[in-house]
């Protein structure tokens, strides 16, 4: 057994989803049955199935603590050629706020809550508990991973693990915010299709909105699906009259991304609902 496969073994018996990495700290590309989705690919990226393909395929979502996958030939083949260990933080809860700099070290020193850090070969790694979606350069130095990420193992580090903070969530909201920025198409297709407004008081349409946003929230699994169903419910009661606003759509994207879907995720759910609806602009 190598170095680096016992390794990811003790990553997995510590709840820590691992993965191999190639020359250059990248995961290994997909075998050929799975090149471009050929073989279906996996839910969201967040599960195994329907995928069996016993390789280290789909990138951060290979990830894994099952030690027989992790033991298995196909897997043992590519520890012989690996040359790192990742993880996935979001798998196991967690953030890694990657700092690539001195300045971006100075930054996170004077404005995060002291955490667990990670030396790394040109910064640290801060780990946070708590998930937050990944994006990089939030700014000059800095990247966040967490969900549908990898990062790579650096070794345990040192200090107490900190509750990830609000200054980090907020890092992964651009300005203007995707969430805000995706539905523009409300606007023509929502207002065309004018009919009965339905709310007696604006209370019922923020109430509507709330309990959507916490439907997803709530999602554990299917997320993806849960969203779609989600905007269909919110777009079938509250999307003909002409009160859905983009600020209301803006809560749903911000809801489905704080679960780890993606912008383009959102717009297609949301546009597929519109469709099936009858809702969108012809």
């Amino acid at each position: 057994m190598s170095a680096l496969q016992s390794t990811a073994l003790e990553l997995a018996a510590a709840g820590l989803p691992a993965l191999p990495l190639r020359g250059g700290k990248v995961p290994f590309g997909n075998c050929p049955g799975c090149a471009k989705n050929a073989c279906g690919g996996r839910p969201n990226m967040k599960t195994p199935g329907p995928c069996a393909c016993p390789a280290p395929c789909h990138g951060w979502a290979a990830a894994t603590t099952d030690p027989g996958v992790i033991g298995s030939p196909a897997w043992v083949r590519a520890w012989r050629e690996a040359a790192g260990v990742a993880y996935h933080p979001g798998g196991a809860g967690l953030t890694v706020v990657d700092l690539d700099n001195a300045e971006a070290i100075a930054w996170a020193r004077a404005s995060l809550p002291a955490t667990r850090t990670v030396q790394t070969t040109r910064g640290e790694h801060w780990l946070y508990r708590g998930t937050t979606p990944s994006a990089n350069a939030v700014r000059s130095g800095v990247d966040i991973k967490s969900s549908m990420q990898y990062a790579r193992w650096l070794g345990p580090g040192n200090g107490s693990m900190a509750v990830l903070p609000d200054a980090v969530r907020a890092l992964t909201v651009k300005d203007p915010s995707p969430a805000r920025r995706a539905p523009q198409t409300l606007s023509v297709p929502l207002e065309a299709v004018r009919g009965e407004c339905p709310h007696r008081t604006p209370t019922y349409l923020d109430r509507g909105i709330a309990m959507a946003e916490q439907r997803i929230t709530d999602a554990r699994e299917a997320v993806h699906a849960t969203v779609y169903r989600t905007f269909l419910a919110v777009l079938s009661t509250h999307g003909r009259c002409g009160c859905l606003t983009e600020t209301h759509a803006a809560r749903l994207f911000t809801a489905a991304q704080a679960k780890g879907e993606s912008l383009r995720h959102c717009t297609d759910a949301w546009t597929n609902a519109l469709t099936t609806l009858g809702l969108a602009h012809v």
